[in-house]
């Protein structure tokens, strides 16, 4: 059984304490490796060798960064297969997600190559004679990064390209769950040819971490992703500091089918939007808003659909449901489901599990009373909501703590922008679902979703320090 060791300072390091503990694959239920965890000292080594590389690599010239990043991009197209194994029985991540997330981070890579090139300031004019005023963005220095468990890979590796692109150095902690696939990065960005000490992966117990890097003076800004809760209370402690923090947290995402759209469409969109690795997605259509002239038959046709899902094997390429990250949501699914039954909601397909295979299940007639309204589920069960009309359909989109992203489908176009316009949402697709992800957008969400933004040239903004510089050409004359 392979064991994983940490790596800190450009080189792979056991832990201080031995500390070692077993990864466990959720399919099966079985350890299939052995991850080295940090201790306090592994983490001050760990901030210290980022510290010590934050001014070699800010001042590496923005084609040397490029180039590092592309060879970390042609490396990882060579492995994809290889992480997509590691996605498979380490996240759960069924055949078909796991090759797209590999996939997807090659040309993520690339898209942040090409931001270490436009990293740009502006020239201004002055009230003052002789004075010529620029502003210029510089590197924050160190950074840490808190990963998810779900795309572990893709969201792990935006935060670490782009903190790179903009100059800075980074501390990855990877989830709990899937801290091999963290690793995968250090080992890629090794191959590439980065400095020691710019890259530093540590995973480590949330006991241990505590509030380490919020509180070190040495980093310069947390990028989280992960629930609403944890945000909450990172967002609080980065304000006694002063500390910058970008958070892209929960959601209840709705996707309002309007009366004039495409029934079968719609229904394509809506499952592809929940089922998506099981609905552990923080972007899910969790909420199908139905104008009521069509729900009846997207609910029958929603239901027939999801029928001929293969639930099981996640290795198998026609599984479209595997297994859950942690086996005790079933509980969570459970209560949900219950909750919503004994207050009047239909039960159309799903609402059992096996170990932690939870199948497919849609809820008819969800009300805002219900619990699983307002909760996130973070499992493949599917709340449908009849809207009288688009108005209403708005009403109860908006009618959450959550605003991440969110889909809309109609043949209105006067309507969907009307729409678009007002929902309450950081991301609006229109006639498509709610999960969308691209290299270079301007990804995050509103109110309890998070704070910031993640992507191209937005995340060098997050990611730099605005400076403002002056020349004055000549003497100035001055009043005393």
């Amino acid at each position: 059984m392979k064991e994983y060791k940490l790596f800190i300072d450009g080189e792979w390091v056991p832990s201080s304490t031995e500390t070692i503990l077993d990864d466990i694959n959720p399919a099966t239920g079985e350890v299939w490796g052995r991850v080295h965890q940090a201790s306090a000292a592994d983490l001050e080594r760990a901030i210290a060798a980022a510290y010590r590389a934050r001014e070699g690599w800010g001042n590496t010239l923005a084609n040397e960064r490029e180039a590092v990043l592309l060879r970390a991009a042609d490396e990882l197209q060579k492995r994809i297969p290889e992480v997509a194994e590691v996605l498979i029985d380490e996240a759960g991540s069924t055949f078909g997600k796991a090759m797209f997330e590999a996939s997807f981070v090659v040309n993520l890579l690339r898209s942040a190559a090409g931001e270490c090139r436009r990293i740009t300031g502006e020239t201004m004019p002055s009230d003052s004679p002789g004075v010529f005023s620029m502003s210029v963005r510089r590197p924050l220095g160190v950074i840490a990064g808190i990963a998810p468990f779900n795309f572990p890979f893709l969201l792990a590796t935006k935060k670490v390209a782009l903190a790179l692109a903009a100059g800075n150095t980074f501390i990855l902690k990877p989830a709990t769950y899937t801290p091999v696939t963290g690793l995968k990065i250090a080992e890629i960005f090794e191959a590439a040819g980065l400095p020691k000490g710019v890259l530093n992966v540590v995973p480590v117990q949330g006991s241990v971490l505590g509030n380490k890097f919020v509180a070190d003076p040495r980093v310069r800004m947390i990028t989280f992703t992960g629930s609403t809760e944890v945000g909450r209370e990172l967002s609080a402690e980065a304000g006694k500091h002063f500390k910058r923090i970008t958070l892209e947290l929960g959601g209840k995402s709705p996707l309002i089918v309007l009366k004039d759209a495409d029934v079968d469409y719609a229904v394509n969109a809506a499952a592809f939007g929940i089922f998506l690795h099981q609905g552990q997605v923080c972007m899910a259509n969790s909420r199908l808003i139905v104008e009521a002239p069509i729900f009846d038959a997207f609910c029958d046709k929603l239901a027939t659909k999801i029928r001929g899902f293969k639930v099981g094997d996640p290795r198998d390429p026609h599984t479209v449901i595997g297994p859950l990250i942690d086996r005790k949501q079933c509980a969570v699914l459970d209560r949900h489901v219950a909750d919503a039954v004994a207050k009047g909601a239909k039960l159309l397909s799903g609402g059992k599990s096996d170990g932690a295979f939870y199948q497919p299940t849609i809820l008819a007639g969800v009300t805002p009373d219900m619990v699983v309204f307002r909760e996130e589920s973070f499992g493949p069960a599917v709340s449908v909501i009849r809207a009288a009309d688009s108005e209403e359909a708005l009403r109860l989109a908006n009618d959450s703590c959550y605003g991440l992203s969110s889909g809309l489908i109609t043949n209105d176009l006067q309507k969907a922008f009307d729409l678009s316009l007002r929902l309450e949402a950081g991301m609006v697709h229109i006639n498509d679902a709610s999960i969308m992800d691209e290299p270079h957008v301007p990804f995050g969400g509103i109110k309890d979703s998070g704070m910031g933004r993640e992507g191209g040239h937005h995340s060098m903004d997050e990611m730099t320090e605005l400076k403002w510089i002056t020349v004055q050409m000549g003497k100035r004359a001055f009043p005393f």
